[in-house]
């Protein structure tokens, strides 16, 4: 059973009709017990970040993710903001993270910015990590679909999943023990990001 939790932030039905196709069992929760209970969890995302750690907290979210999470070791996937949200520091609303990474969250400033248009939208190389269990079956220098306007640009080697460019290099995933949160929207992503999300099944 994959458990997407729903805090009024997420794009929750596509990701969870991606893995019906799959042939998973899938459930949309809301409540701190659900999370606790959980055997896998993805944690969506798209908004702003101050936004989204303010509907985590008036939910009571929060302490649940980190028992589930750091505790109990459950596995989970943060998806674009997601993955923002395990960080420890957004610039976006200046406001605190879960924390799980420690790492900052920084504004996407381009030079070129006639070429490079932010918010970074559409498709672009994600290179992962080759041991990475979600990396299985991904082949170098596949692409995946991105809309993003904050970007994490430094973490530790060991944390890092995925680098990707947009006129610099960027940090596109990142991992820890069961923790995995990625930049992009596998959900969107064809056949490639069908692939990354049934990997994170197969955990």
């Amino acid at each position: 059973m994959i458990s997407i939790v729903n805090y009024k932030m997420g794009n929750l039905d596509s990701i969870a009709r991606k893995i019906k196709l799959l042939g998973a069992d899938v459930e949309i929760i809301t409540q701190p017990e659900e999370i606790l209970k959980a055997e896998k969890l993805i944690l969506p995302g798209v908004g702003h970040f101050g936004k989204a750690m303010e509907s985590l907290r008036e939910n009571n979210l929060v302490a649940a993710l980190n028992e589930a999470v750091l505790d109990n070791n459950t596995p989970i996937l943060g998806i674009c903001l997601g993955m923002q949200l395990m960080c420890q520091f957004s610039e976006e609303g200046d406001e605190m993270g879960l924390g799980w990474f420690d790492v900052a969250v920084r504004k996407m400033k381009m030079n070129n910015y006639l070429r490079y248009k932010v918010p970074h939208t559409g498709w672009s190389i994600a290179n992962f990590k080759p041991d990475s269990p979600v990396a299985i079956a991904i082949p170098p220098n596949s692409e995946f679909y991105f809309v993003h306007s904050y970007a994490v640009y430094e973490a530790p080697k060991e944390e890092i999943l995925t680098t990707s460019f947009y006129e610099t290099p960027f940090i596109s995933g990142l991992s820890k023990n069961n923790i995995f949160g990625v930049q992009f929207h596998p959900e969107k992503s064809h056949k490639i990001g069908t692939q990354l999300i049934q990997n994170f099944i197969n955990l």
